[in-house]
């Protein structure tokens, strides 16, 4: 495939990552307004939110199977469609459980798209031969801060089901532009792979090879720990012991996620000097060193470099693990990896609220820290895997 038709699919693949971000983002701001809509206590809404977890969870293993069967395109354009659509039906709802059968749709789409548009990125990553990653996934948090500042916009002028309908039609019609340009280009194998093995193909995988994959499944779990513990429990972590003010408590969150973002767009650079390997065990290493200073911060422009600092150095960390998992064992091991990644999200904010039960918010946010250190002895121990 000439180069110039290769950048258009890079082109092409970005607008999905950025379109995952933006309409996940739109959701979550109205996720206030559709509490009180419903009429959800706290514990009902976080039983509803399961929903979502739920439904990506699920379909992330299945959709590894139908990329396998149809081709990852196919896919990502499908969940691209249902994604949109799907936004517009928790603002319909007026009860709890019907907020949890809706979500559960949602997620489904969420997690469908996940693995396809990564399935079809490691695909163009092997072709390019060149670690372009974390270039995709800048674009889902570029994508995603695109979509909180519009939400918080137009959260006082207009009402969730004119606000998710709005996202709706920018989404199908993203999906519709993109998508035709999408199904019409495929990704040959690279020189040195034989045709009909390529990443989103079905390789062979023996026991080796997928013990390698549920390694790097565990790294991303690492990092989406730290992910899931910092968006809830960050802002708290500023107001209730460092006594910041509320304004900069959420700065907190913002200079974690500006600092993420800022190190994907970087991360191609960073890989092609460093390797996976380097890249691997110096993002853990940063983010345990920045969490640290974080969590036991003594004040609040300290917690302020401590949450940036942890956020550059986890910034690359899941893109190689995906994209490392995919090299290795195809859709399969994307949707593995993607999997136990998303499990790392939904493990972080429950786990940080037990601990600081049990001990106090700063000490439980050092576990953090702690997994990120995991991260990088891990991406160490499985150096010759993460070769290149």
């Amino acid at each position: 495939m000439p180069a110039r038709s290769l950048t258009r699919l890079r082109v092409t693949l970005t607008a999905f990552f950025a379109l995952d971000g933006f309409v996940f983002a739109g959701w979550v701001v109205r996720i206030p307004a559709i509490k009180h809509q419903t009429g959800a206590s706290a514990g009902d809404l976080g039983l509803a939110l399961l929903g979502v977890s739920a439904g990506a969870v699920i379909t992330m293993m299945l959709t590894g199977r139908l990329c396998r069967r149809f081709g990852s395109h196919p896919v990502t354009v499908a969940c691209g469609a249902l994604l949109s659509l799907s936004i517009i039906l928790p603002p319909l709802t007026h009860s709890v459980p019907v907020l949890g059968l809706v979500l559960l749709i949602f997620g489904a789409a969420y997690g469908g798209i996940n693995v396809a548009m990564n399935s079809a990125a490691v695909d163009l990553v092997a072709a390019l031969q060149r670690p372009v990653m974390p270039s995709f996934h800048a674009a889902y948090s570029l994508g995603g801060m695109l979509g909180a500042g519009l939400g918080g916009l137009v959260a006082g002028q207009l009402s969730p089901t004119r606000h998710l309908l709005g996202i709706a039609v920018i989404g199908l019609l993203v999906t519709g532009v993109a998508g035709r340009a999408l199904l019409h280009q495929n990704v040959p194998p690279p020189p040195d792979r034989p045709r009909g093995d390529a990443p989103s193909g079905q390789p062979h995988v023996g026991i080796r090879t997928h013990g390698l994959v549920v390694v790097f499944g565990l790294i991303a779990l690492c990092t989406t720990y730290g992910e899931g513990a910092l968006a809830d429990w960050g802002a708290l972590h500023m107001e209730q012991d460092l006594d910041a003010h509320p304004g900069i408590a959420a700065a907190g969150y913002s200079c974690f996620a500006l600092a993420m973002t800022i190190g994907r767009l970087s991360g191609t650079a960073l890989l092609e000097r460093l390797g996976r390997t380097r890249t691997l065990v110096a993002g853990g290493t940063t983010a345990a060193l920045g969490m640290l200073v974080a969590s036991l911060a003594p004040a609040v422009w300290v917690a302020l470099l401590g949450f940036a600092v942890t956020g550059l150095g986890l910034a690359n960390i899941f893109p190689v693990a995906v994209e490392r998992a995919g090299a290795l064992a195809g859709a399969s091991g994307v949707a593995v990896a993607s999997t136990l990644g998303y499990g790392g999200m939904l493990l972080g904010p429950p786990a940080i609220g037990f601990m600081a039960e049990w001990y106090s918010l700063p000490t439980a946010l050092t576990s953090v820290a702690a997994l990120a250190a995991v991260a990088a002895l891990i991406g160490f121990a499985t150096r010759r895997a993460a070769v290149g």
